[in-house]
């Protein structure tokens, strides 16, 4: 660069996801004394050769005519971007301080239905159902139907299983049906970019992966009862044999445990229910010995021979 002459700004790149459209570059460095860069923008059609400044006069209401900034967004939220979809458009940048100015930066032909990376749909919802997923979602950004749509693809596995694809799908509800029921699936969602005019066709990212139970069906439902039914009545003979096995083993002692203890007797009885009552010489007078009584005895003698 002569002395007149400013750098120029390096890697200047155009960045297309979904509806943005950024042109950004790295910023040119001079002395505090030289005073603040500016940067201006141009932007020109494969079909003309005049450039021109990307001011609102020529850029539906974008400024990128002597910013400071390094970078250029040529579609501000909530307004239309600056170029159709379909055109071939081509920017350059230059840094200027006031009568001086750098060579051009160009960026390469673009255009944007072609260029640009489509992400994922958004707002994914997955609602199980009996042997199926219910899918809902939105578009990645919005389009001009007049010049494109989207499809939009359905990946898929069982856990543990091979990798599946259902689609193309316009609508934004897709069901994934005769799925196993009571089955982990893993899924992600893609959208395509598909050109009205002509067969060209610009995939999508894929979105993060999900992980859905499917629920039960009729059948699996009344499995599960007919197997919950004969499980408790297997369970029931199983523990009636058991019972009837202990206690055949353990009839003895079982009887054991089941007799009667000791009676207290009567006196003692009363005696615990009234003490006032005078039953300790009650029982002395029914064990005091009786009176002996003597039958007559006969005494015979047996002569002797």
């Amino acid at each position: 660069d002569s002395p007149s002459q400013l750098p120029a700004p390096q890697n200047p790149k155009i960045r297309l996801y979904n509806a943005e459209q950024v042109l950004s570059w790295e910023p040119v460095s001079l002395s505090r004394e030289e005073g603040p860069v500016v940067y201006q923008v141009q932007f020109k059609y494969a079909t003309s050769k005049k450039w021109f400044n990307l001011r609102p006069s020529h850029s539906h209401h974008v400024n990128c005519s002597r910013i400071t900034a390094t970078e250029c967004n040529l579609a501000p939220a909530g307004l239309a971007g600056v170029f159709q979809p379909l055109h071939n458009v081509s920017l350059r940048v230059r840094a200027e301080l006031r009568e001086r100015a750098s060579a051009w930066a160009v960026v390469p032909w673009f255009q944007r239905y072609l260029n640009m990376t489509i992400g994922p749909p958004e707002d994914i919802q997955v609602t199980p159902g009996e042997g199926s997923l219910t899918i809902s979602f939105s578009p990645p950004f919005d389009i001009e139907p007049s010049v494109a749509s989207f499809s939009y693809y359905v990946h898929y596995r069982e856990n543990a299983g091979g990798q599946q694809v259902k689609g193309p799908f316009e609508n934004k509800l897709i069901e994934l049906k005769d799925l196993k029921p009571l089955r982990m699936y893993c899924l992600q969602v893609e959208a395509r970019l598909s050109w009205n005019v002509g067969k060209m066709s610009t995939p999508g990212l894929f979105s993060n992966v999900s992980c859905h139970e499917t629920t039960a069906d009729a059948s699996t439902k009344l499995q599960e009862v007919v197997l919950i039914a004969v499980g408790t009545f297997l369970s029931l003979i199983g523990l009636a044999g058991a019972c009837l096995f202990l206690t055949l083993r353990y009839r003895g002692l079982i009887k054991h445990w089941l007799r009667t203890p000791p009676g207290v007797p009567v006196q003692i009885g009363v005696y615990l229910r009234d003490p006032e009552q005078p039953v300790l010489e009650t029982l002395d007078r029914d064990s005091s010995p009786q009176e002996d009584t003597w039958d007559s005895v006969s005494v015979l003698s047996v002569p002797e021979e």
